[in-house]
């Protein structure tokens, strides 16, 4: 069964594109163009599931920006 993963993209200092899972704790990868990033995110879940107990996290509410 197929399973939707919410992911936080940012750009690093050095123009990487970096990935983190919110529900996979640790889950993260980076690559410097959006589909190559996109699919070691793919990549890093799979392997990330495939260790024996995977902690995987329900709690995520959102992200949201604000204006100060």
């Amino acid at each position: 069964m197929k399973r939707k993963y919410t992911i936080i993209i940012e750009k690093d200092e050095e123009g990487w594109l970096v990935s983190e899972v919110v529900e996979l704790p640790g889950c993260h990868t980076q690559a410097k163009e959006i589909g190559e990033l996109l699919q070691r995110t793919k990549e890093a879940i799979q392997a990330y599931l495939e260790e024996e107990k995977p902690e995987i996290s329900e709690e995520f509410i959102g992200v949201q920006q604000i204006e100060v």
